[in-house]
Parts: structure tokens; C-alpha cells; sequence
């Protein structure tokens, strides 16, 4: 295993972004999860991406992290949950649904700003989002592997007919799903696309626990009261995992098609969710926002 070298007094690098922002304290930052996203994410901090500074990492898989770290011009350390929560001002969920129901608990305990890629592990948890606000934290979901979730959310301050999310996966995407092994779905004698779940984002939270976050985050920007349904479709031959989103309403009709590649380490994982979380973070330490 590569050894960390800390160099101390090391003069900081200069962080880009909006010039207004310079003048701030950097954002202390700790990822939980060394995986596909989190790697993206630490790689583009360790670059100066935004006005923060990656103070720590863990994952339950600690040679992983270490490597992670390994490779890093800052060299964080690694540490446990606790202590990632400790050091950090904002902790950045990069690991899985059942990461999430440990960590947001715990932050919110310490007042401390989470931001969730494993979005699914939200659902049904609505009396996080009231301690959050009693407490003073703010827990943020980026936009992930799909587009259009600004619109969506402006669309449900009025009325909303219909929402239709269909996501087409390959077949590498949903093997070992939840729902697939209990239903005995044999997805390599699939000839052409099938449709093999439709429900709510709920169940399909349940049911794809790895792959539903895009459906999850729909259903946080439409609210509760929005008739969503969720399908799931498996692709044989197909490399793209596709999100196509359709509202209609008061507003008029939307409809958002995303085409995403695959993360080359987890075909489970987009390559824009990973960007989504960088862009979450200029976005949060930087004085224009766009897309609220």
C-alpha cells in the first residue's frame, strides 16, 4: 500500500471558481463511500473544483479508501463514520441506501449538512427532514443521473396530471438487484427490451436499491402528493442507462430523455451522477447559483 507523505506548511492551492467566493473559508468536506462516485468526487476537490477542502474519508472497505487517499496531493485521512462526522462541516454520502441510514441520524446529531448520492435511502423518512430543520442542517440531493429536476420542482407548485419515469438499463446495470433474484428473472434470455417492474418510486426504491436514485430524486422534487409512477425496463445489448421523464399539468407537459454513461468502474452508476455531486458542491460554495 502506497504511504501517504503530509507536506506540513505546504502552501495552499489556489481554489478556481467565482472570485467573490476567494474570500471564504474553504468548506471542510468528508466522503463516506471510496467507490465510482466518491472517487470523482475527491479526485475533483484534491483539483481545486470548488471552494472546499477534502478533510477526511471512510468506507467500510478501509484498503479501499486508503488507496483512494493514497493517490490524493492532499492525502486525507482515513477514519471511521464518527469521526468522519467529527471533522467535517458537510459529509458527502457516496456509499449505498444503508450508508445513508446510518450517517444521516449521526450528522444531524452533530448539526452537521449532508449531501445524499444514494437518494432511495431518503424515502419514508420524512422526520429526518424535520430535525434537519429544527436542528438548523440542510440535507441536499443533487441531481444525479437525470436532468430536469428544477423544472419538475417548479412544475409542482401547481397542479400535476401525470408523471411517467421510465429507465432503461443494460443488462450488467440489474443483474443481483433485490427484485430481479426474487422473482427468479432470467435477464440473459431477454432478446428484446422488457419492461420488469412498474410502481411507485417507494418500491422501486426497495426493489433496485443500487439503481433507484434517479426515481427517488423525481419524487423529492414533485412532492408526495404527485402521481408518479416508475418503470423499469432491462435492455439486452443496450450500454446506455436511460431516464426518460414525462409531466404533465397545470404547467403545460415536460418531457426529459437523459442517455448516460455507464461508470466504467460500476455499470450500476452514471458517469453524471458522479458530475452531478462535483457540480453540487461548486454550486453550494459559490455565490451564484443557477437552477433553484
Amino acid at each position: 500500500m502506497k504511504a501517504c507523505r503530509r507536506e506540513e506548511g505546504a502552501p495552499a492551492r489556489e481554489l478556481r471558481g467565482h472570485l467573490a467566493d476567494a474570500a471564504r473559508a474553504p468548506l471542510k468536506v468528508g466522503i463516506l463511500g471510496a467507490g465510482a462516485i466518491g472517487s470523482v468526487l475527491a479526485d475533483a476537490l484534491d483539483r481545486g473544483r470548488a471552494a472546499a477542502e477534502l478533510i477526511a474519508l471512510a468506507d467500510q472497505d478501509r484498503d479501499k479508501a486508503e488507496a483512494l487517499a493514497a493517490r490524493l496531493a492532499s492525502c486525507p485521512p482515513v477514519v471511521g463514520l464518527d469521526e468522519l462526522i467529527e471533522r467535517t462541516e458537510l459529509v458527502v454520502e457516496a456509499a449505498s441506501q444503508a450508508a445513508v441510514a446510518e450517517l444521516i441520524p449521526k450528522a444531524l446529531q452533530r448539526r452537521r449538512d449532508a449531501l445524499v448520492l444514494s437518494v432511495g435511502g431518503l424515502l419514508g423518512h420524512d422526520d429526518w427532514f424535520r430535525e434537519a430543520h429544527a436542528r438548523g442542517c440542510r440535507i441536499y440531493v443533487p441531481s444525479g443521473a437525470i436532468g430536469g429536476l428544477d423544472a419538475a420542482r417548479a412544475a409542482a407548485a401547481g397542479r400535476i396530471d401525470a408523471a411517467l419515469l421510465t429507465s432503461r438499463k443494460p443488462i450488467a446495470a440489474l443483474k443481483g438487484a433485490l427484485y430481479v433474484r426474487e422473482r427468479g428473472i432470467d435477464l440473459d434470455r431477454l432478446t428484446q427490451e422488457t419492461v420488469i417492474f412498474e410502481g411507485d418510486a417507494e418500491q422501486a426504491a426497495r426493489a433496485f436499491p443500487a439503481t433507484s436514485n434517479v426515481a427517488a430524486s423525481v419524487r423529492l422534487a414533485l412532492g408526495p402528493q404527485a402521481p408518479l409512477r416508475v418503470r423499469v425496463a432491462a435492455v439486452p445489448g443496450g450500454r446506455e442507462n436511460v431516464h426518460e421523464l414525462k409531466l404533465a399539468g397545470e404547467f403545460g407537459r415536460l418531457t426529459m430523455i437523459v442517455e448516460n454513461v455507464p461508470s466504467k468502474s460500476n455499470p450500476r452508476t452514471s458517469q453524471l451522477a458522479a458530475f452531478s455531486a462535483v457540480a453540487a458542491l461548486e454550486s453550494l460554495t459559490r455565490s451564484l447559483r443557477v437552477g433553484l
